[in-house]
């Protein structure tokens, strides 16, 4: 038995029907788009950006060049059209009888008034969007952009979204420059659906990035049209700042600069906090930013992962009061804060188990797959993952799908086989942890 709430918030009835609408079923049904990241378990931002970059950095090491383009909507949640919505829930995604009913009472016939101190308005209904901060909310937005996926990959455009933050992407060779007049056709389709489902695409937040080799991008830009006026230097992508380069120097540099704003802030109550709490501000402020996407810090270069462990041994001699010229090693391990390097390897591992053991979405599913040997092996059991070919560049060396599997093959049997999430990441911290101190 299911006790409904109607749109007003009132108890309203008893339901003894089986309700068949829930993000698992959708999931098994395979209805949800693959390539929507948004308010869905297993997914995240790093997870969606990995999938990204990581063909971005292929194609970049295959001398291609590659057009990013991020798009952005205007109070997207704000406009839904109700009809439109149970059009969706009705041919896209089968609902019907009771579940359907169900769904209309909630969605539609909403009012809202205004308040003002002693001044209350009239009831008026609520013709569009979805409730805000509701836990359906999220999952029928995603629901109403079902069709948008279908329309981008008919002009053979990878994409990905993020609720509604969508990303167009597109590798070209330097000398095939007419095939950007696809990514073009593309975004003129998407606008046109957009405007006919009531969402409005925000052109000022529109941005576009080209990845490659600067002479190369240089190269491109002619063919680009009426693109042009959307190129930058570097782009914002779910909190990662993206260069043409994919060096992430400039989203390293951000971190640093706000990671030593909030360390300056703790160091002045610091004195008034015990080291429990002290801690805690640390982990809040400063380490989560460190690890945040930190998946993507795969291949750096010595020199830019320097910069965030200089971050983290600073917040170490802040938290246990060390001085400066003490040594900053045995203060790591006592702490058993894993540095820098360590910690992204940690996080790229964690993905490879969780793809491993069916927790990730299946797109990181998709870049890995298992080692078979040609003949009969005792590593055939052995959890192992092929390793593709070596790129022809660095850039390639750093991409997820290369890069994981190396490290995941480089893991003691037992740690590959670990029984659940739980028992790998403290197996693999210990490991790691005698990596980086014994």
């Amino acid at each position: 038995m299911l006790v409904v709430l109607s749109a007003h918030g009132c108890c309203v009835k008893h339901i003894h029907d089986r309700i068949s609408f829930s993000p698992t079923l959708l999931n098994e049904n395979d209805i949800l788009e693959k390539f929507q990241s948004g308010f869905r378990a297993n997914h995240s931002t790093e997870t969606a950006l990995t999938k990204i970059v990581n063909d971005l950095r292929l194609s970049t090491a295959t001398n291609k060049v590659s057009a990013l383009v991020l798009l952005d909507l205007s109070a997207a949640f704000d406009t839904i059209d109700h009809n439109i919505l149970l059009h969706r829930l009705k041919t896209w995604v089968g609902l019907s009888g009771h579940v359907l009913k169900w769904l209309e009472s909630y969605i539609t016939r909403r009012q809202f008034y205004i308040s003002l101190g002693d001044h209350i308005s009239k009831n008026h209904d609520v013709p569009f969007g979805v409730a805000q901060g509701s836990c359906l909310g999220p999952l029928l937005f995603s629901l109403y952009m079902l069709p948008l996926g279908n329309i981008i990959k008919k002009h053979n455009i990878d994409f990905h979204s993020y609720a509604d933050d969508t990303q167009l992407y597109i590798s070209v060779e330097p000398n095939k420059t007419t095939a950007l007049q696809s990514l073009t056709s593309c975004l003129s389709a998407v606008t046109h659906w957009m405007s006919n489902n009531f969402l409005k695409l925000n052109e000022n937040k529109t941005e576009l990035l080209l990845i490659g080799p600067k002479d190369k991008r240089e190269a491109l830009l002619p063919s680009l049209g009426n693109l042009n006026q959307y190129v930058r230097e570097q782009v914002t992508s779910l909190g990662v700042i993206l260069d043409s380069d994919l060096s992430l120097k400039p989203h390293i540099n951000k971190v640093t600069k706000t990671a030593y704003f909030h360390l300056r802030n703790i160091a002045k109550v610091r004195p008034f906090l015990t080291k429990p709490d002290a801690e805690k501000l640390v982990h809040a402020f400063i380490t989560s930013r460190l690890d945040y996407c930190n998946a993507l810090f795969t291949g750096l270069p010595k020199k830019s992962i320097e910069k965030l462990q200089l971050i983290q041994n600073s917040a170490a001699r802040l938290l246990t009061k060390t001085r400066k010229r003490e040594h900053i090693t045995p203060v790591l391990a006592e702490l058993h804060w894993l540095p820098v390097s360590y910690r992204i390897d940690f996080k790229v591992l964690l993905l490879v188990f969780k793809a491993v053991n069916g927790l990730a979405p299946c797109y990181i599913v998709d870049a890995l797959s298992s080692y078979t040997p040609a003949r009969a092996l005792r590593s055939a059991d052995a959890g192992l993952l092929r390793i593709p070919d070596a790129p022809p560049k660095r850039i390639g060396e750093s991409a997820f799908s290369y890069y994981a599997p190396k490290r995941w093959n480089a893991l003691p049997q037992h740690i590959r086989k670990a029984e659940s999430i739980d028992i790998f990441k403290r197996q693999l911290k210990t490991y790691l942890f005698n990596q980086a101190y014994t």
